[in-house]
């Protein structure tokens, strides 16, 4: 038995390069990720313990409540995304899968904005992971060694500065572009470790604070709604003229709030908080943890059985997140400290916050360290999947700077100038959006759109009964005759997400996607439409070149080659 699984397995990836020559692309990376390394990449940056990060986000909204019925509402939801999105993979296993898959259901114009969204989606949620790294390493210390919040720090401020934490996350995220460019080997470990690490660390939070922890509500507690914080005053700073009004927020641009101007009567709904409100608010904390599981289908061309392990790895990432974050979510709101919503949500790390009023000063820096960690193993994650978009789009000549992006090191099989350049770019974006929600609301909806439209465009063909759309002979991981309704399902939910998360104290979110979706179209109009032309498919002999030219530029073993 032991002397066939060598033999069956590379019979499995000659399979999984037969599916992707068919596909039109050369295997250019290795194949050396199994089924549970895919899965755990995107559970990796699903990351339920970096989402605590956002706990006091829903918490000084709508209070207990969002997490007791708001997390498991979202999970259901975000399961029919994830569920539409696995049929997909399962049928053309493929990096940037979400763009291929636009282009094969719909053509080239809908694969163009899908490609856009899913890499800005991509860059947004790794500035916001990575940020947040930072965020914590510097409320970890400030409470560990009892710092003041507002320490001078040289050439930045103080400790508290966004700028600093900006240049904390630039420090994080260099051994993670390292590791990411040293092959997907070292990468698919790392993952798999985080695995253990999230479960682990949950499993220890839990019964730490449960058994340990010196505060424990009733259970009518968890169905409190409870608005700490007016989503007005939320949405509200000081103006230019020294008064303070709804606002919108670039940096340290401050101007009256358009969308308030534009809509009456809204200043008075936000005043008025009413609970249909602050929960819809409030989800954002959920939704954003459910976001990047998409990178199971971004390293298809490197996992083997890819048709069946990258779907798999989408849908259960999901799944696990899901009964696993409810655990931590009720434990967390369970042991809030004499039940003060307010004092929690108000604190710089409501988590932490909890932490140290429950637990003694060394198992509060256990708690530390194992989310901490956590945190750094999701942006790693992340930094894998957007790398592989990127390069996807990047071969097709996509974008802009496509020649170097797409080049792939024979010798690590890594898009390595894809891994650095989107890494930069992650940093810099939050020199803009420079509030950590407004990068979470950002990435989320970006995300989200990437994911509804090859989910359309599947269930539209299906409908009709015209064009390409996913069926029992070309997708191996199926919903079979429950897929329509799944599909509708999954796009009502992003539609409603959509307009949520635009909403204030998110507006710039509004704005900065009416502008990018003005300037996307202007590009696509005035230069793409003309130039870009999709998936181009190759011919065997032709594949067969690329992948013998790659092998032999191994063996001289130069920095990069051309793919």
């Amino acid at each position: 038995m032991a002397t066939d699984t060598p033999r069956r397995r590379e019979e499995q990836i000659r399979q999984d390069v037969q599916d992707l020559h068919r596909l039109g692309y050369a295997q250019q990376f290795f194949r050396e990720i199994g089924g549970f390394s895919n899965f755990a990449l995107s559970f990796s940056i699903i990351s339920i313990l970096t989402g605590t990060s956002l706990f006091g986000y829903g918490l000084k909204f709508a209070g207990p409540i969002v997490n007791t019925l708001g997390w498991p509402l979202v999970s259901l939801f975000t399961l029919a995304v994830a569920a539409s999105l696995a049929e997909l993979a399962s049928a053309y296993p493929t990096a940037g899968g979400l763009y291929f898959w636009s282009y094969r259901l719909g053509g080239k114009g809908w694969a163009w904005v899908t490609a856009w969204l899913n890499m800005i989606g991509q860059i947004t949620i790794t500035a916001g992971i990575n940020v947040l790294a930072a965020s914590f390493l510097i409320n970890a210390l400030v409470r560990i060694l009892n710092l003041p919040a507002d320490l001078p720090i040289p050439l930045f401020g103080s400790l508290s500065s966004w700028y600093f934490q900006i240049f904390v996350m630039a420090l994080i995220t260099v051994p993670q572009v390292l590791i990411n460019s040293f092959g997907v080997k070292l990468t698919a470990c790392l993952s798999d470790f985080s695995v253990y690490w999230h479960i682990g660390g949950v499993l220890i939070i839990v019964l730490l604070l449960a058994f340990l922890g010196a505060h424990h509500n009733g259970l009518g507690f968890f169905f409190q709604a409870t608005t700490s914080v007016n989503p007005l005053d939320a949405a509200t700073a000081t103006l230019s003229n020294g008064t303070s009004g709804p606002a919108l927020v670039v940096g340290d641009w401050v101007i009256p709030s358009p969308l308030f101007a534009l809509i009456p009567g809204l200043e008075g709904l936000y005043r008025a908080a009413p609970f249909g409100l602050v929960f819809a608010l409030a989800l954002l904390q959920a939704q954003w943890i459910y976001t990047g599981y998409d990178a199971s289908a971004h390293i298809a061309e490197e996992t083997v059985q890819a048709r069946r392990n990258s779907a798999w790895g989408v849908f259960l990432s999901v799944a696990v997140s899901a009964v696993a974050g409810y655990l931590l979510l009720l434990v967390l709101t369970w042991t809030i400290p004499n039940g003060d919503v307010a004092a929690t949500a108000g604190d710089p790390y409501p988590v932490l916050y909890i932490v140290y009023n429950n637990l003694s000063a060394f198992f509060a820096a256990v708690v530390t360290v194992i989310i901490g960690v956590a945190m750094w193993l999701c942006g790693s994650a992340s930094i894998t999947s957007m790398a592989r978009m990127w390069y996807a789009f990047a071969r097709d000549d996509g974008m802009p700077g496509a020649a170097l992006i797409k080049q792939v090191s024979p010798r690590f099989r890594t898009p390595i100038w894809s891994i650095v350049i989107t890494s930069i770019l992650s940093v810099l974006i939050c020199l803009y959006a420079a509030a950590f929600y407004v990068i979470t609301s950002i990435s989320t909806i970006a995300l989200y759109l990437a994911y509804i439209i090859p989910i359309y465009l599947n269930w539209r063909n299906r409908r009709r009964g015209q064009g390409e759309h996913t069926t029992a002979e070309t997708a191996l991981w199926r919903l079979g005759r429950w897929g329509p309704a799944v599909n509708v399902v999954a796009i009502i939910w992003v539609a409603v997400i959509t307009v949520i998360f635009s909403l204030p104290p998110n507006e710039l979110v509004l704005w900065t996607f009416l502008l990018l979706s003005g300037a996307l179209a202007l590009y696509w109009f005035a230069y793409a439409r003309h130039r870009f032309t999709g998936p181009t498919p190759l011919d065997e002999a032709e594949l067969r070149r690329i992948e013998q030219e790659l092998a032999v530029r191994a063996e001289g073993k130069p920095e990069v080659a051309s793919a």
